[in-house]
C-alpha cells in the first residue's frame, strides 16, 4: 500500500499548460475516483502517477519518494486500460503470467501466483482458454489479474469499464469493491462516469479545465458541493438551476428534493406554477419536466400521477435550497446574505404559488 502526493505539479503539451500547478494527496489504501468531463486532466494525472507521461514541473511522491525521476516498471504501481490490452493469441494463464516470466519469477513461484489471484478474481476455470472465448468482464478480469499478480502498492484504473453493456458495468462495479476490499491496496480510478464515482469512491476529485473543483467523499460533494460545477456534475438528473435576480445569485435544488401537486401546500419556501412538459417513466421512478416561466425543472417522483401538458404546483421546503453567487460558488448557511436570498427568492416566486 501507498500514499500518492503531488506538489506543485504542472503539466503541459506543445506550451499549452493543461494542469496549472496542483496540490494532491491520496491517502494509503483508499479508493480515489478521479472523475470529470472530457479534457477535464484526469487521465494525465494517472498517467503522471505511472510516470508514462511524467510532470512538466513539480513532483510526484508515491509512499513519501519523489518518483520523478524513477521509471515507470520500478514505482510499484500496475495499471488497467480501457482496452484490457491482452494478448489474444496468449491463454489465460499466459496473459497472467507474461509479466512475471519477463521478471524472471521462477515456474512453481508463477503457478502458484496466478492460481491464487486467478481464484480472487474467479477465473480459475478460464486459465487455459483464450480471450476470444471470454466475455467483455472476463477480459477484463483478466486485465485485472494481469495487474495483481505485480503486487503492485498502487492500482491504476483508466475508464476500465467504459467498453461494458450497463448491466456488466454494474456487475464490475461491485466486483472491483469488493477487490478493494480484499487487497486493501491504494485504488485509483479514472472515469468521466459520476454514477461509477459515486457508487465505488471512498474520495470523489472531481475536476474540471485541469483544476480541482472538490475533493470529498461522494456524500459531501452530492449534499454540499463547492460550487455551481459541482452541484451540476453530480447527480442524475444535475441539480436544478435558476436566476434568483438579485446580485448575480443563482439557486438551486435536487429533482428528488421537489414536491409535486395539483395545487400548492404544505411547508414549502419555493412555490411555483408549471406544466409537465415531458414525462419519463423510469420502474420504481418517473422523472417529470416542469415548464415554470423562464425556468425549465427536473423533478423526480416515486409516484406516476401525472401526464403531459398537465398543470401542477412545484415546491421545495427551505431546506433543499442551494444559493450560489456570481463567483459560482456555493454559499452556505452560516453566510449571513443566506437568510436574504431566502426571502428573496420567497418574494420573487411566492405570488405566482
Amino acid at each position: 500500500m501507498a500514499s500518492i502526493e503531488f506538489v506543485k505539479v504542472t503539466k503541459s503539451f506543445d506550451k499549452h499548460e493543461v494542469i496549472p500547478a496542483l496540490d494532491l494527496r491520496i491517502e494509503d489504501g483508499t479508493f480515489t475516483v478521479l472523475v470529470g468531463p472530457s479534457g477535464c486532466g484526469k487521465t494525465t494525472l494517472l498517467r503522471m502517477i505511472a510516470g508514462i507521461d511524467p510532470q512538466t514541473s513539480g513532483s510526484v511522491h508515491i509512499d513519501g519518494k519523489d518518483v520523478t525521476r524513477i521509471a515507470p516498471g520500478q514505482r510499484g504501481v500496475a495499471m488497467v486500460f480501457q482496452n484490457y490490452a491482452i494478448y489474444p493469441t496468449m491463454s489465460v494463464r499466459e496473459n497472467i503470467e507474461f509479466g512475471l516470466k519477463n521478471n524472471k519469477v521462477g515456474k512453481q513461484e508463477r503457478t502458484e501466483l496466478v492460481e491464487s489471484i486467478s481464484a480472487t478474481v474467479g477465473l480459475s476455470d478460464y486459465l487455459d482458454r483464450k480471450p476470444s472465448t471470454l466475455s467483455g468482464g472476463q477480459r477484463q478480469r483478466v486485465a485485472l489479474a494481469r495487474a495483481m499478480v505485480k503486487k503492485p502498492s498502487v492500482f491504476l484504473m483508466d475508464e476500465p469499464l467504459s467498453n461494458l453493456d450497463a448491466k456488466l458495468r454494474a456487475q464490475m462495479r461491485l466486483e472491483l469493491i469488493e477487490l478493494h476490499k480484499k487487497l486493501g491496496t491504494t485504488f485509483v480510478y479514472v472515469t468521466h462516469d459520476q454514477v461509477e464515482a459515486m457508487s465505488m469512491a471512498d474520495t470523489i476529485v472531481l475536476m474540471n479545465r485541469g483544476l480541482i473543483q472538490q475533493e470529498a467523499p461522494p456524500e459531501a460533494i452530492y449534499r454540499r458541493p463547492n460550487n455551481l460545477f459541482a452541484a451540476q456534475f453530480i447527480g442524475v438528473p444535475p441539480m436544478n438551476i435558476g436566476d434568483l435576480g438579485v446580485d448575480g445569485v443563482k439557486f438551486g435544488f435536487r429533482p428528488e428534493c421537489a414536491v409535486l401537486s395539483v395545487e400548492p401546500g404544505g411547508e414549502r419556501h419555493y412555490s411555483v406554477r408549471g406544466t409537465i412538459a415531458t414525462r419519463e417513466m423510469l420502474g420504481s421512478e418517473t422523472l417529470y419536466q416542469v415548464r415554470a416561466g423562464d425556468h425549465s425543472f427536473m423533478v423526480k417522483c416515486t409516484e406516476d400521477r401525472f401526464i403531459v401538458d398537465q398543470p401542477v404546483c412545484l415546491g421545495v421546503a427551505a431546506a433543499n435550497l442551494y444559493f450560489f453567487g456570481a463567483d459560482q460558488n456555493r454559499i452556505g448557511e452560516d453566510d449571513s446574505r443566506y437568510g436574504d436570498y431566502l426571502q428573496a427568492l420567497r418574494e420573487a416566486e411566492g405570488a405566482s404559488a
